[in-house]
């Protein structure tokens, strides 16, 4: 049996500290530790949409719009062989195939359904299969890891965001790291 590396983050909002979310993860870590220079420490939760997830990861920008990984810019997409069952999944944030750098989500619930991008009202599952108009997270956003512990924080951090996705509080990653 293969053992995933556990990393943690400690979460404050507006500098008040949440609590620690602990991930089992496979590809998170070098971000984690800050090993190449740049990471997690200090970026915020850019995102956060109830009954969906929390995305973060920007630590470029801030605002959704950067953030690198340690190959470079981007990568591409490594597999959709894990789907997006349930809480606590942690998934790859990206604008379209291969575009994978530093942005995370974190899910807050089973999110089987889709999106259709054509109605007002997000989160309703419209059963189609045109592309063009359903947005799916399974076969477009690479799922890598889970909460191990912490989803009472993340339960804090969802209680902050809105369905715009902008958030109450700052929302930050005030440290992170490997843990043995």
């Amino acid at each position: 049996m293969i053992v995933n590396p556990v990393v943690f983050f400690d979460i404050a909002a507006d500098n008040e500290p949440l609590g620690r979310v602990t991930f089992e993860v496979k590809n998170f870590r070098a971000l984690c530790t800050g090993e190449h220079g740049f990471g997690y420490k200090g970026s915020i939760f850019h995102r956060v949409i109830p009954q969906f997830m929390c995305q973060g990861g920007d630590f470029t920008n801030h605002n959704g719009t950067g953030g690198k990984s340690i190959y470079g810019p981007r990568f591409p997409d490594e597999n959709f062989r894990l789907k997006h069952t349930g809480p606590g999944i942690l998934s790859m944030a990206n604008a379209g195939p291969n575009t994978n750098g530093s942005q995370f989500f974190i899910c807050t619930v089973k999110t089987e359904w889709c999106v259709n991008l054509l109605q007002e009202s997000a989160f309703i599952c419209c059963e189609c299969d045109d592309a063009s108009v359903c947005f799916r997270l399974d076969g477009r956003h690479v799922v890598f890891g889970s909460v191990k512990d912490g989803m009472d924080v993340v339960r804090k951090v969802e209680a902050l965001g809105s369905r715009s996705g902008r958030t109450a509080k700052r929302i930050s990653v005030t440290d992170c790291g490997v843990l043995e």
